[in-house]
């Protein structure tokens, strides 16, 4: 059995809105206005942690049928402790909270009367938005229709109306890089597709899509992965495209804005220009279909997890806690979520790229039961003790240690001990082999 064209599109459509969320929006435009001129240099390394990674990761996933099975290459408690963590970090814990905050706060707030309760207004939509979440993640089985057939075109259309109506009138003009992007454009693009998440959701969405195009029909393996892998480029093609977008139209007017806190400014005051006041409800209708997708998807694929080894809890009883809980963390504001995710994405973002791309590595490395555990462990240990310290917590002398590390300010470090400790696992596992 194949799958057909129209199929094949939705699929990728469903990936592609589950990706593109709240960080989607507000973070391309804010790289393209810090980076100005060199804007082509960040945008093209934040493709990297932002479209490739992730698409890597789902198909990673999906080829060991689970993030549980990919992690217990390193270790079954490692397995468990980091699958645990990564699902709720992404879900109720951070992700789902976040992805309902930034439409409200960044499409709705900001044009409420100024005598209004911004809590009363943010629980209300919150509640419409939950609710609204929860509906579809109750019926997995309806969600390539749903968001394949109706949300996605949607959201693309509503973003390609919005760039093509900014080239026909909009006004540009090009800053200067500012701050980091002056000297290190390409590490802080590489950087800045940290806070999309979406390597982070790629290892809950890739079991999602391979359940997804077996529910279809299709139940051979290698067909399984063929179609993820196909539906993995085609929606990171199209990610692509949208960051280029969106990327663009805060580079072209970085010389006409003040650099705000994110990118939901520039957004907000491109729309102002073109569209005045009415601009509102196509801003407030673009954050809100894409933050949406994204929550049914985090909502799904974690009460699916769950559901597994929970055995006296159902799917059905899952969706409903997880909503309910994400709906109370989110109304304690977008800044306060937000000062959460940065030091919780530098300690498990990058073992969580290491984990991707040992994945799609395996079979060259199967072979060598010692990869896997050195590197992973390794990053892990950088990472934690960077996290710590952005978060004012030194450890005695390994913080200092670990600054001679290269690219350890800026939050690379990990990449050089993952190389050596690759290194170490190949030169060990040829020493032990020599000696049996």
């Amino acid at each position: 059995m194949k799958l057909s064209k129209k199929q094949m599109l939705l699929v990728s459509f469903m990936l592609f809105s589950l990706f593109f969320g709240a960080g989607n929006l507000i973070f391309p435009p804010f790289l393209g206005q810090n980076a100005g001129t060199n804007w082509p240099l960040a945008i093209s390394t934040f493709l990297i942690t932002a479209v490739a990674l992730p698409v890597m990761g789902v198909i990673a996933v999906a080829e060991f049928d689970g993030l549980d099975k990919l992690a217990s290459k390193v270790h079954p408690l490692f397995a468990g402790v980091f699958t645990v963590l990564i699902y709720l970090s992404i879900g109720p814990g951070l992700g789902i909270p976040r992805a309902t905050s930034v439409p409200f706060e960044m499409a709705v707030a900001p044009y409420l009367p100024k005598e209004s309760s911004l809590k009363l207004f943010m629980l209300l939509y919150s509640a419409v938005f939950f609710i609204t979440a929860t509906w579809l993640a109750l019926t997995p089985s309806k969600l390539v229709q749903r968001i394949g057939k109706f949300l996605t075109p949607s959201l693309l259309c509503l973003i390609v109306f919005l760039f093509i109506s900014f080239l026909l009138k909009g006004h540009t003009a090009v800053a200067a890089p500012t701050g980091e992007y002056i000297k290190s454009a390409a590490v802080f693009g590489f950087l800045e597709g940290y806070n999309t998440m979406d390597a982070i959701a790629a290892l809950n969405f890739g079991l999602v899509i391979a359940t997804t195009i077996k529910s279809l029909g299709i139940s051979d393996k290698k067909q399984v992965m063929s179609y993820t892998v196909k539906a993995g480029l085609a929606a990171g093609s199209i990610l692509s495209l949208i960051y280029l977008v969106i990327s663009y139209l805060g580079m072209a007017t970085s010389g006409l804005y003040p650099i705000q806190d994110n990118g939901a400014w520039v957004l907000r005051c491109i729309v102002y220009d073109l569209f005045k006041e009415t601009g509102a409800i196509l801003l407030a209708a673009i954050f809100t279909l894409a933050c949406l997708t994204t929550c049914v998807g985090l909502i799904t694929s974690i009460s699916q997890y769950f559901s597994g080894f929970l055995k006296r809890v159902s799917y059905r009883q899952l969706v409903f806690f997880i909503s309910t809980f994400s709906f109370l963390v989110c109304n304690l504001g977008l800044n306060t979520i937000l000062s959460i995710s940065v030091p919780v994405l530098n300690m498990i973002y990058p073992v969580a790229i290491v984990l991707i791309v040992l994945g799609i590595l395996n079979k060259y490395i199967n072979d060598n039961p010692y990869i896997f555990p050195f590197v992973t462990r390794a990053t892990a240990f950088v990472s934690i003790i960077y996290s710590l310290e952005k978060m004012h917590i030194n450890v005695p002398l390994l913080s200092q240690s670990l600054h001679y590390l290269p690219f350890y300010k800026l939050g690379m470090g990990w990449v050089v001990v993952a190389l050596v400790m690759a290194a170490c696992a190949i030169v060990y596992h040829k020493l032990t082999k020599t000696q049996q």
